[in-house]
């Protein structure tokens, strides 16, 4: 177990990219972009925003941190929906796209995991790029004016939902939602890094 534990560890650190990541403040990029969800409609940011804002979650199929915080994403989206904030799920491993993440496999992980949020594919990693995203699962979080206001880690505690003790994007969409101060406005990024194709 501690031998899997230091390679999840190891994966984590593998988080550099190329792409200068949003500040805190920045517009959403790419917002009007329209991509292919896995229930075959083509969907924009734009599309999923709702009144109070909207979360944005890099994530895949198969890195080993977004299967352990994979389940959370349902508590995330409930807590969402309640709050009048939106969700979507990107797909931007470019380099496996022909293989684990490609359309096809997307549409099996999101039916096996109950998605009840768009998943999105994220063609040539274009707003992977667009965000500066570097990890699966890395999350961004917008308010009602499309301004971000957090970004970061799900939570304190990837391997047991049990043990979180900082729930920093559930506590930052309440907080959005209600149009008060985040308190931690940004956290690290912990995963796999984003098998992109890079702008050139």
């Amino acid at each position: 177990m501690k031998i899997l534990t230091a390679m999840f560890l190891f994966i984590g650190m593998i988080t550099q990219s190329t792409a200068q990541e949003l500040d805190i403040g920045a517009k959403a990029p790419m917002a009007e972009v329209k991509m292919k969800c896995v229930t075959k409609q083509d969907v924009s940011l734009n599309d999923v925003m709702k009144d109070n804002g909207l979360v944005v979650i890099f994530s895949c199929n198969t890195c080993p941190y977004v299967l352990m915080w994979e389940d959370r994403y349902h508590s995330i989206a409930k807590v969402a929906a309640k709050s009048n904030v939106g969700m979507a799920v990107l797909n931007s491993n470019y380099a496996k796209r022909n293989g684990a993440d490609s359309y096809e496999k997307m549409q099996e992980h999101a039916k096996k995991k109950g998605y009840t949020f768009p998943y999105l594919v994220d063609k040539d990693s274009k707003l992977a790029n667009a965000f500066g995203a570097k990890t699966t699962p890395h999350v961004f979080l917008f308010d009602k004016e499309g301004k971000l206001v957090y970004k970061g880690a799900i939570d304190d505690h990837a391997q047991k939902a049990t043990k979180v003790t900082k729930n920093y994007l559930r506590d930052a969409i309440v907080s959005v939602s209600k149009g008060e101060m985040i308190k931690m406005k940004e956290t690290p990024p912990v995963g796999c890094s984003i098998k992109r194709k890079l702008n050139k």
